[in-house]
């Protein structure tokens, strides 16, 4: 458990499962994407619904492949970080040359939560539980703040803050950025 102002940070495991299931089916959030986005393999894209989507994220959390954090205030869990080994996703264009990296695609806030420097918590948090679980590295994919698209990578000036260092681009928006642990 990680602690960080107001905010309890903990790694989704099947202990919580109805509590990431809950955020996930809240007003506001993306529940159509499951957070499976960049975690699909080519036989899951082919059966691609949003049930189904659900049902491959809770079989990685209860086989206990890690996917991410999962933020609470009051008991109530209000945001998600996704962390986990970068070989737990497809290809993000990454830095193939590194090992042991972890990597961060996604941010979820609840709207009442928003500009609270959640994801900048968030991102401190990962950081220690990559490197408790063996990272070496972390890898990020952030946009500019006036990008249209994959805004929910986060953005490049938070990661800067955060300490990340720009490596590549990696496609027209998304920029990877490392940090070493």
């Amino acid at each position: 458990m990680i602690k960080n102002k107001n905010v309890i940070i903990r790694p989704v495991d099947k202990n919580n499962w109805s509590d990431f299931e809950t955020l996930f089916e809240s007003k506001g959030s993306p529940h159509y994407c499951w957070r499976m986005a960049w975690r699909m393999t080519g036989e899951e894209r082919k059966n691609n619904t949003t049930e189904n989507r659900k049902k491959f994220i809770k079989q990685r959390v209860m086989s206990k492949t890690p996917i991410g954090l999962i933020g609470y205030i009051n008991q109530e869990a209000i945001a998600w970080c996704s962390i986990a080994p970068r070989e737990t996703y497809r290809s993000l264009g990454g830095d193939e040359n590194l090992e042991n990296v972890w990597s961060i695609v996604c941010f979820f806030v609840k709207k009442e939560y928003q500009r609270g420097r959640m994801a900048t918590t968030f991102i401190e948090s990962a950081k220690d539980y990559a490197k408790k679980n063996g990272a070496k590295y972390i890898e990020a994919y952030p946009v500019e703040k006036k990008s249209p698209s994959y805004r929910f990578m986060g953005f490049i000036s938070m990661f800067e803050k955060a300490g990340f260092i720009f490596i590549k681009k990696a496609g027209a928006r998304r920029n990877v950025m490392t940090y070493k642990l």
